[in-house]
């Protein structure tokens, strides 16, 4: 009997910190579990709360800010492809090929070389452009004398100059309009956010988050219309206007033979 209660004394004493260590090393092990298992359940809650938000941020401002916000989103796409296509005409405009043609200068020095003033001017009436109109300006008046031409053609300049530089500053109007359509959506955003903040009690969160949205996104809309157009406007105007001095330049150079140019009437 002593040598039994002696065995499970000692199988105690060795036990219990075997069963220590068994419990100390399954600890940690069940903790790990734990926090894989809470991760996977926060990381579930965040693709279920994603999964119930809209697809897209934008479109929720374009079709959630009432009637007034989605007529400024429409103005401000009007005013962006209106931007596009002052750019692309303002581009075919704008050069020295629709302004000044070589063939017209060559044909035009040709006929004057020759003293041929009606042939010059036919060629200017068959190819219009705004130097053609300038030389046809100063030929039709070329019995008149060197002083009237010179009028003539100083007054012909200014108006083709004039159409050329109307045409650009319509990218000027929409590089200011744009912004003030921006300007206009972000007033309406904060509108709305204080009127909801206005109507007493907890506020609708979600609506609050997309008036806001509204309000950035308006100015951004309007400088990313508006930014480009003012580049390409003074791209563009300066761009004309070294032309243009050239074609004055130019025009001086044709003229000067009209002061011994005789145009005997049949």
């Amino acid at each position: 009997m002593k040598n039994l209660l002696l065995s499970i004394a000692l199988f105690g004493v060795f036990a219990t910190p075997a069963a220590l260590a068994q419990d100390e090393a399954a600890a940690p092990a069940a903790a790990e579990t734990e926090i894989v298992q809470n991760t996977g359940s926060k990381a579930a809650e965040t693709a279920a709360a994603a999964a119930k938000k809209p697809n897209s941020e934008f479109y929720t401002v374009l079709f959630g800010s009432g009637p007034l916000g989605f007529i400024l989103w429409m103005a401000l796409f009007g005013a962006m492809g209106f931007y596009i296509y002052l750019a692309i005409d303002c581009g075919i405009l704008v050069r020295p090929s629709k302004i000044m043609p070589q063939s017209l200068i060559t044909n035009v020095q040709a006929a004057m070389k020759e003293g041929d003033v009606v042939k010059a001017l036919q060629f200017c009436e068959n190819e219009p452009t705004p130097m053609a109109n300038i030389l046809s300006a100063g030929f039709m008046h070329v019995e008149e004398g060197f002083d009237v031409i010179q009028e003539a053609v100083s007054a012909a300049a200014d108006l083709e100059i004039e159409r050329i530089m109307q045409r650009l500053s319509w990218l000027s109007v929409d590089s200011n309009i744009a912004p003030q359509l921006g300007l206009l959506g972000t007033v309406q955003g904060m509108i709305m956010a204080f009127a909801n903040l206005g109507l007493g009690g907890t506020p609708d969160v979600g609506a609050l988050a997309t008036n806001i949205s509204q309000a950035l996104w308006t100015t951004a809309g309007g400088l990313v219309t508006s930014i480009p157009a003012v580049c390409t406007y003074y791209l563009y105007r300066n761009k004309a206007n070294r032309i243009i001095l050239q074609m004055e330049a130019t025009t001086m150079e044709l003229i000067k033979d009209l002061r011994n140019v005789e145009v005997v009437s049949e």
